[in-house]
């Protein structure tokens, strides 16, 4: 998590600092600390909370001589979120100063260690050992970089640093290890960030550091060296991204932008995989005939709604090619013993391609010889580097914490992989082949027709979102597509909300339904478990719970059962999840919207979870 932003050059660095982590607030609101350097002494300032906290501890002063600086937005992991936790954090004579993203694991030790030397400690985080175990090195150095390159060495865990010392002024050092960093290059000034967003329309190149480098930034220059002190030759790319990717465009909040933007976004993915009904599926990063050539079984490892993705490629890829699936939280998986191996697909499904348990979960399988495909919203994230196979979603920079178009477009790419193994293994026969085909390129114009009748959802939250509980309930394919719409409800609105299995209902859950809960379920009418979940919604009205259906039914009776009926296009049951689920963002984003929450920035959230 945590956002990290470096600026060395000829312009004032206080606005270029909180430029960038205003547009990293979604990766931590905490709190939030810039550092500046005015040739002479570092002046560290810093505040609880939200970036605006610090803004207005930094209103009345002027800074006009200070030309390098770092910044940084924390999301809380060792220690409260408290002023005395927030970065930058400084050495004791505060001569070393630094902003950290990531977990020090060894930090009790060192910090044990240097307090025999007669260093003392005035925070609960792992970051300020780290402080001050490289002015410790730095003090038997020649330099900084030397310093923090013996310090570097002594230090275990996930990490990336931006440093700085009052005497070299003129440099700061960037060091990555298993948590992104990158470089822009500018003219007589250059950035460093941990995330693109950060130095959007400030730079047009930048150096991706890889783990184990250590960058000495200078304003016209940049050396990087790795963990051994040897001169590392990095690559220079070009920005992706433009300055429009991290603007609202008028709308009240990035999600509401980010949920209309899906049918674009997919129209898009079609647009380059699937050309027609009768042309096979182009899936350029997928090495498919490797892939079937070995594969006996597939696991899906991913976390979040990322997992809820997973869950719906588990039916589709069985029903579609017939091969077995299991799908596992990264979390868990990387702490037991499991059965990958050579002849396993591995799937790391990833939007920020940053997510700490799923890259190492990712490591694992790939020491075990399996093909690693990723599904990642972020080609040059840090995943992409282990992957056999690349399945890029495209959407664009997500900035709202709650993923929306991201996960459509992950489910629509899995869908698209899922079909392309069936092609290929001729499990489908042509005109099922060509019949899904079709639906898929029916499904933005489908999406944009939920989208434009938006209205009536939000008429529907706007009865409901004082209500404390939603159940959400579906069966088959549409069970993930309950989950997911639960999570989002609870992220943004911060209301318990739970997703089940529809027949689960009566085996505990139902024993909470009263005339204060609200059951939301999802039911497509060419399923062969309608005639159940309608009786499973029977069994809900009988405990006196509000009703809501997402269906495409035209079934009278819908009428008589539910409260309110959210209708979305007809589709067969196997693609519904990826319209029923839109219905569901935009009841959690108006529900939320209602309350007076902080959709984009949700309490203890943060976009790209870094650490494990």
């Amino acid at each position: 998590m945590c956002g990290i932003v470096g600026y060395i050059g000829s312009n004032t660095a206080v606005s270029v600092l909180i430029d960038g982590l205003k547009n990293l607030e979604y990766r931590g609101y905490d709190s939030a600390g810039i550092a500046m350097n005015n040739d002479s002494k570092i002046n560290v300032y810093r505040a609880e909370g939200k970036l605006s906290n610090l803004c207005n501890v930094l209103s009345s002063s002027s800074f006009d001589e200070y030309t390098k600086g770092i910044g940084h937005i924390r999301w809380a992991t060792h220690g409260a979120a408290t002023l005395d936790n927030a970065h930058p954090h400084k050495s004791n004579d505060g001569s070393v100063v630094l902003v950290h993203n990531g977990i020090i694991e060894n930090f009790k030790e060192l910090k044990s260690e240097l307090t025999e030397k007669g260093y003392n400690f005035f925070s609960q985080t792992d970051t300020e050992a780290a402080a001050n175990y490289i002015d410790y090195c730095y003090k038997s150095s020649v330099s900084l970089e030397e310093g923090v390159i013996k310090a570097v060495n002594g230090l275990k865990g996930a990490f990336a640093f931006c440093i700085m010392s009052e005497n070299e002024p003129d440099k700061i050092i960037a060091v990555r290890k298993n948590a992104p960093l990158i470089v822009g290059l500018g003219e007589n000034e250059n950035f460093i960030a941990s995330d693109i967003p950060a130095i959007i329309g400030k730079v047009s190149k930048i150096i991706y550091l890889d783990d184990g480098d250590i960058a000495t930034v200078t304003k016209d220059n940049i050396k990087v060296k790795d963990f051994a002190g040897n001169v590392v030759n990095k690559k220079v790319e070009t920005i992706a991204f433009e300055a429009e990717a991290i603007s609202k465009r008028g709308y009240k909040h990035f999600m509401l932008k980010e949920i209309s933007e899906q049918s674009d976004i997919i129209r898009n993915t079609l647009a380059e995989r699937l050309t027609g009904t009768n042309l096979p599926i182009n899936l350029a990063g997928v090495k498919v005939e490797e892939i079937l050539s070995k594969t006996k079984r597939i696991e899906i490892i991913a976390c979040g709604t990322s997992l809820h993705a997973a869950m719906v490629a588990k039916n589709i890829i069985e029903a579609f090619a017939g091969i077995p699936v299991s799908i596992e939280a990264a979390s868990e998986y990387i702490y037991r013993k499991n059965i990958t191996d050579a002849e396993t697909l591995v799937i790391g499904i990833s939007q920020s391609g940053e997510t700490a348990d799923t890259i190492t979960a990712i490591k694992q399988a790939k020491d075990k010889n399996s093909h690693i495909m990723v599904v990642t919203n972020r080609e040059d994230s840090s995943i992409v580097r282990y992957a056999d196979s690349l399945l890029p979603l495209r959407a664009g920079i997500e900035v709202s914490v709650a993923a929306t178009k991201s996960y459509t477009a992950q489910l629509v790419s899995l869908y698209l992989f899922a079909l392309k193994l069936a092609e290929a293994k001729k499990t489908v026969d042509n005109i099922d082949l060509r019949k899904f085909k079709q639906e898929l390129l029916e499904i933005p114009a489908k999406l944009e027709q939920i989208l434009s009748g938006s209205k009536s959802i939000k008429e529907i939250a706007d009865k409901y979102y004082k209500i404390k509980d939603f159940f959400y309930i579906a069966r088959g394919a549409n069970v993930a597509t309950a989950m997911e719409g639960a999570l989002k409800l609870k992220e943004i609105s911060y209301i318990n909300a739970n997703g089940y299995p529809a027949g689960e209902l009566k085996h505990g859950p139902i024993a909470l339904l009263d005339e204060n809960v609200v059951v939301m379920s999802v039911l497509m009418p060419n399923s062969s478990t309608y005639d159940k979940i309608i009786s499973n919604c029977e069994e809900a009205k009988a405990r006196k719970a509000k009703l809501i259906a997402v269906t495409s039914s035209n079934d009278e009776y819908l009428n008589v059962l539910f409260d309110e009926i959210i209708k979305i296009p007809e589709i067969s049951e196997e693609l519904s999840p990826i319209l029923a689920n839109i219905p569901l963002q935009l009841m959690a984003y108006y529900i939320s919207d209602n309350l007076g929450r902080e959709i984009d920035q949700p309490r203890n959230l943060a976009k790209s979870v870094t650490v494990e």
